[in-house]
């Protein structure tokens, strides 16, 4: 079953907005984000900014200082593209508890092209003190991450696709700055953010059609990262792939590089986006032509293996 990752952000938001320090602001895409329904049940706890995502920042700020638990959002390219001074200055350097949801992240955008896939927000988010940086795989995990940091104090990114994706993670707990074991394996060990955990999951399967055996790790916190995780995986495998719709730079595989250089240095090949752009095209479509395919991941688990 495919669900909405944004639908699941605007229910739980309505779901949470029982709490009267709950506010959401948005950047006129309240439609697309799906903020909208919170509009709709809490209006004199809305505020549609319109197209000025730094002034959304800051009001944002100065909401979270007066006591108020704000949930700001547009796209990623915008929030994080335009506002990116006002984050650091307004909210990461006065540690304000603002929680920052974008949607439309990656290159699964599709047909709005270049412009409006973001590659580079995690990294660029990870970035900064003080703030913690979550993709979720699926609507499900959605739900829980943001019922989860509603009551966390402190700046939040949180990453959301245009796309609806497949529900994987019904009952698994999520818990922040802890990767999820979704698949044991001893010959290598495949590590993904966000969306495309089913592509791994799949490109699991397959590698065991091969007889190699994968562990699969889903890794929902970019910041801060699961170590202890990433190294008992590089003891027991020796081996790991690192999946994420974002640049391979300042990403998932980077974070994970930095963790192996330090702990345990471990063959590490990472499969993104591979310093480019994007363009038009279905975003799914896109994920298979730049390499973020079931396809691509188990060859290059094959060819490791057996190197």
């Amino acid at each position: 079953m495919n669900e909405s990752q944004r639908q699941a952000y605007g229910e739980t938001l309505v779901k949470l907005g029982s709490d009267r320090r709950i506010v959401v602001l948005d950047a006129d895409l309240s439609s697309s984000t799906h903020t909208i329904m919170f509009q709709r049940a809490y209006p004199d706890r809305f505020f549609n900014m319109g197209i000025q995502e730094q002034n959304m920042v800051g009001v944002a700020a100065g909401l979270a200082m007066s006591g108020k638990i704000p949930f700001a959002s547009s796209f990623a390219v915008f929030v994080v593209g335009r506002a990116y001074d006002v984050i650091r200055q307004s909210i990461a350097y006065t540690n304000a508890n603002v929680k920052i949801v974008a949607t439309h992240g990656g290159i699964t955008v599709g047909e709005d092209g270049a412009t409006h896939q973001m590659l580079e927000d995690l990294g660029i988010m990870c970035g900064l003190p003080n703030f913690r940086v979550i993709a979720p795989a699926d609507a499900q995990e959605t739900r829980r991450v943001i019922e989860n940091i509603a009551y966390v104090d402190g700046p939040f990114y949180v990453r959301l696709s245009r796309e609806k994706v497949p529900t994987i993670l019904v009952d698994e707990v999520f818990d922040i700055g802890k990767g999820i074991v979704i698949r044991e394996g001893d010959d290598i060990t495949l590590i993904s953010t966000g969306i495309v955990l089913s592509r791994v999951i799949e490109a699991a399967e397959t590698l065991a059609k091969n007889g190699i055996s994968a562990s699969v790790i889903h890794m929902p916190t970019l910041k801060p990262i699961d170590k202890d995780i990433i190294v008992k995986y590089a003891i027991r495998t020796g081996r790991i792939i690192t999946v994420e719709e974002h640049t391979v730079f300042n990403g998932l595989g980077s974070r994970v590089a930095e963790v192996l250089s330090e702990n345990h240095p471990t063959r590490l090949s990472r499969i993104g986006i591979n310093d480019v752009f994007g363009e038009s095209g279905p975003g799914w479509e896109l994920l298979e032509k730049y390499g973020i395919s079931a396809k691509n991941i188990s060859e290059k688990a094959i060819s490791m293996v057996r190197s």
